[in-house]
């Protein structure tokens, strides 16, 4: 069935991946027009309940629940996009994803177990060659996961800033420091809140900007790429992974809520992507894609992309459309 056809999972909600002031969420034949204000308040909703939960898997199995115990409030799911609700829960853990797509053993040692949420699409610690002594900037470090690798990386006189939106996942990734310092002997590691399109942080300041999975989420990517080339030092390098398109997306796929935590429904096009680095003075070093990490979510039978099939035109499978792209990036000197 059309996604567009039936009730939606979830209420509306949706990233925009053209930056405007205000975007339009489709449901069924409604329109519904919302700020980026208020998008941004639904992805924070959306990631408070995961940070509460411990995984995205998790918040999905708990939308569940919620929604069998109480479905005339909530629909299918819980009333905050997490996704999954009426589509239970993922069938891999954090530590599979994680080495699917290239962590190693060592690098998770490294990290808490609780940092690790199930939420990448790609390894930026592994491209943006870190070196120790280093000043490294996560945007939007959830739980810490990505910020404990590299902080033992660029070791004991690096430095590494985890900055999230979410107050409840800034709560999670402090709580998560101890384990770390036990782990490591390391103190290098903090976390602020704020958002990644106004960044907590000075001018001219960091050496290496890294993100996972995270500015697809963003209603307004080109403000997040000239803040970024903002707070990094002549010659500083950016390393992402990122969820992004190769083509436009069906209409039913962009108006599914649950697209949008699944980083699906707010990733831009490549070429888009490629406008923005451009537009904020940067030098795009490399735009590399991995359709394998779509192919291994399909693999998996992940409901989301199943949903995302059903959606799909006949003959189509969502690594047609849907990539892991790794970007690099540098400030000119």
């Amino acid at each position: 069935m059309n996604v567009n056809e039936q009730t939606p999972c979830c209420p509306a909600g949706a990233c925009n991946d053209h930056p405007t002031d205000r975007v339009t969420i489709t449901r069924g034949q409604a329109g519904v027009e919302e700020s980026a204000t208020a998008v941004r308040e639904r992805v924070r909703e959306g990631y408070a309940q995961i940070a509460q939960a411990g995984t995205w898997n998790a918040a999905r199995t708990e939308s569940t629940h919620a929604s069998e115990q109480a479905p005339s409030q909530a629909g299918c799911c819980a009333p905050a996009p997490t996704g999954g609700g009426c589509c239970g829960p993922s069938t891999f853990s954090p530590d599979q994803l994680a080495a699917a797509i290239g962590y190693s053993q060592q690098e998770l040692e490294a990290a808490p177990a609780a940092a690790n949420m199930g939420l990448s699409c790609g390894n930026p610690t592994a491209i943006a060659a870190l070196r120790p002594g280093e000043v490294v900037l996560d945007l939007g470090a959830g739980g810490g996961f990505d910020c404990f690798i590299t902080g033992a990386k660029v070791g004991p006189t690096g430095r590494v800033i985890g900055v999230d939106m979410t107050a409840e996942m800034i709560a999670r990734a402090r709580r998560n420091i101890a384990a770390y310092r036990e782990r490591t002997g390391l103190e290098n590691v903090e976390f602020r809140l704020g958002e990644i399109e106004n960044l907590p942080v000075a001018d001219a300041s960091v050496d290496v900007v890294i993100s996972n999975c995270v500015l697809n989420l963003s209603p307004d990517k080109s403000r997040v790429w000239r803040e970024i080339a903002r707070v990094l030092r002549p010659g500083g390098r950016v390393a992402v992974s990122d969820l992004a398109l190769l083509q436009p997306l069906p209409a039913a796929v962009r108006a599914d809520v649950e697209a949008l935590v699944g980083c699906v429904s707010g990733a831009a096009l490549v070429d888009d992507t490629r406008r923005d680095i451009a537009a904020a003075g940067l030098t795009v070093v490399g735009l590399t894609p991995h359709k394998d990490y779509i192919d291994a979510m399909t693999h998996w039978e992940d409901p989301l992309y199943q949903r995302i099939i059903a959606a799909l035109p006949p003959g189509t499978r969502p690594s047609d459309y849907i990539t892991s792209l790794e970007i690099e990036a540098v400030r000119p000197k």
